[in-house]
Order: C-alpha cells, then structure tokens, then sequence
C-alpha cells in the first residue's frame, strides 16, 4: 500500500512540474506539450493533453493557450473534471479551411459535460468562413455541414468572457442543455453576406445571461430554440444581422416549451430585423411564453416590431394551414429609433391559436421613405396597448 501511494505522489509531483503556478492557480500551458505558434502546425493533441491533466487535477487549475496564432483541427473538450478549469485563450487560434474531414455537425470545438468552467483571456477564435459564404445551402443540407465554432454542450454553473468569434461557417456560438451559462463582453464578428452564421444560438437550456457583448453577423445576432428558459439579453449591440430572434418554433415534433425571455436595453443597427418571434405555419404544437422586449433602440432597422406565425424562409410551406405554437404574455415596451421598412410593428399571429396578452408601449418608431409615415401591420390579434403609439397600433 505505502508503495502505491509514493507512486501516486510521485505521478502528482510530475504533473505539477510540468505546469507553472500563479496566484494559487495551476497553469497547464499548451505550448509545455508541444504546441507551437506558427499558425499551421495542429496544437490538437498539445492541447488535449493539457486538458486532460487539468481535468484530472484536484483543484483549480488553468489550461493556456498564450499570445501567438496557432492551428487547431475540430476536437472535443470534456468533462466531468474534478475541479473548476480556466481555459485562458490569449492568441488567435485557427480553423481548418478544408472541413470535409469533420464529422458532421460535431463543430469545430466543442465544449461538453463540465462544471465550473471559465472561457476567457481575450483571445480569438477565427473559423476561416470565407472560403465557404459564398456557396448556396439548399434546404440548409450543405450549411448543416459546415462547422459551427464553438459547441457548449451540457455546461453548467459556467462563464464565457472576453473572447472574440470570428468569420465562423456557420453559427459562432451553440448551446444545448446547458445551465447556468454567462455571457460576458463576447464579441462575434463575421460580415452581413456570411450566410447562416447566427451569432448566439441557444437551445435546450435555462438560466443563460448575454451581457455587454457585441454582435455582427450574417444571421441572427441571437436565436433562442426550443427548450430554453430564463434567457435574459442585456446590454446587446447587434448589427449587422437578422436581429434578435426567438424561433424559428413549431418545425419539428416534441419540441419542449419557451419560457421566460427577456431583452433588455440592447440596441440594434442596420438589422434585417429587430426583436421578432417567429413561427411556422402547418406547425407541431408547442407553447412560448413570458417573453418581454423592453428598452430597445432601433438604428434604421427593417420590421423592429415583429411576431411572425406565417414564418416560411423558403416559401415551401403550407399557409393554408395555421400555426399550433400558442404564443402569450407577451410585452414590448419602450422600443424606439427608425426603421427602414415602411411597416414599423408587424404582428402576424395564428388563426388556429390567437396570441393571448400581448402588450405594446411607448412604442416611437419613425420612417423617412417617401411611400409615408410608418405603419403596422396586425392579424389574429387585439394587443393591450399602452403609452405612445407611433406608428398607431393595429388600428
């Protein structure tokens, strides 16, 4: 037994030599495994191999990637871990241009079953997406192939911070099944012409913040798929994009509720579109609730006002047929600035299930094109109408 546990001893001593130790913290630098920062050598098995020692230790400890640009090929970081892990990025870390080796719909770096962990340090994570933009994606077959940036999947009691997505092929950032996930001065980048490239999309999950970050993409800045709950959005600056979305609902069966949505003092500029909840017609049922969209400024913004339950991206469905997601207790409130559609509020609701207690106030919303004064837009709808009403409100 004494020999077992010198060996073990031993085993931790050699571990800890191989990292260094700041402030308390353990510091498993990717460059002590063999990384190297020339931008084409893969750092895939260095940094797995720091992961797994900091996974492994007992207590705190931080994974490194330092200043420098570095290739990394699509890999998989998991957990459980024993103690809370740092991840520190601080250089730019590199795609693959050629994904045709990935494995479909895997990512390019995933993030997956751990506790108490932190993404930070400033650094970028560029995806090289310009190689692949300007192809089409019909039915979305080819875009679902493409990979998304960064995967977090079933994270919890966790933060992302200070970190930059850059020029992903597809969404930057995915969630499913996460808790307790912060968002922290996150910055996505990627033109307006990026097709399918969501900067934010969040599915599955509940209790998720999104705080002082900047978005501009080709797609929706935020998107907020089945299953999320207690999502609050704080503090956004999205533009370019399609906006802040909740949806698309209702496409596929078994889809778990929406509760809870709030976004808050965000702004948008140069948006397809604002703040919208979007539903297919000749949907499965489902239910979306409690969603408030409150202080928002609109900077020339297409549709800032929009509920869509006729949502139908590729005009293949059936609007005969009316949407079963029930839509209620809804509010917008304090949503101001221009809008560079002459239909400033569009409030297209199902006729099969009406929405139920939406609520629009203090809404000032202005068009300067020459068809006239802004204008709204309403179906299947009696809205609880409060404060100023510019335009004037399903009248």
């Amino acid at each position: 037994m004494g020999l077992k546990l010198n060996i073990a001893g031993t085993s931790l001593l050699l571990l800890l030599a191989s990292a260094a130790e700041v402030s308390g913290d353990i510091i498993f630098d990717v460059t002590k495994y063999g990384a190297r920062a020339d931008g084409h050598s893969d750092i895939s098995q260095a940094l797995l191999k720091a992961w797994g020692d900091s996974c492994s230790s007992p207590v705190a400890s931080t994974v490194m990637i330092p200043n420098g640009t570095y290739a990394l090929g699509q890999i998989t970081i998991g957990g459980p871990c024993k103690a809370p892990i740092n991840f520190v990025v601080q250089g730019t870390v590199m795609a693959p241009v050629d994904t045709s080796r990935f494995k479909a719909e895997a990512g390019w770096i995933a993030f997956q079953q751990i506790d108490q962990f932190t993404l930070s340090g400033g650094g970028v994570f560029d995806g090289q997406g310009k190689t692949v933009w300007g192809r089409k994606c019909p039915h979305y077959a080819y875009c679902k192939q493409l990979p998304i940036n960064l995967r977090f999947n079933f994270i919890t009691n966790s933060m992302v911070k200070d970190i930059t997505s850059r020029d992903s092929k597809q969404f930057h950032i995915n969630l499913l099944g996460c808790k307790n996930l912060a968002f922290y001065n996150v910055a996505i980048s990627a033109p307006d012409e990026s097709l399918n490239t969501d900067g934010i999309h969040i599915g599955r999950s509940s209790g998720i913040n999104i705080t002082d970050s900047t978005i501009e993409t080709g797609d929706d800045c935020v998107s907020i798929g089945d299953g999320s709950e207690q999502i609050n959005i704080q503090r956004v600056t999205c533009g370019p994009g399609h906006g802040i979305s909740v949806g698309s609902l209702g496409k596929y069966p078994n889809e778990e509720p929406v509760v809870g949505i709030s976004v808050k003092n965000c702004t948008l500029t140069n948006t397809q579109n604002g703040v919208r909840v979007k539903t297919f017609p000749a949907s499965h049922q489902g239910i979306a609730s409690e969603m408030h969209f409150e202080d928002i400024v609109m900077n020339n913004v297409g549709n800032p006002i929009i509920i869509d339950q006729e949502y139908c991206p590729h005009n293949q469905c059936n609007l005969k047929s009316p949407s079963r997601i029930k839509l209620s207790n809804v509010s917008f409130r304090n949503i101001r600035g221009t809008t560079s559609t002459q239909v400033a509020v569009k409030l297209l609701c199902s006729q099969g299930v009406p929405c139920q207690d939406v609520e629009l106030g203090d809404i000032n919303l202005k068009y300067n094109g020459k068809e006239g004064p802004a204008m709204s837009q309403c179906k299947n709808i009696k809205p609880n109408l409060l404060g100023v009403q510019l335009p004037r409100i399903c009248a």
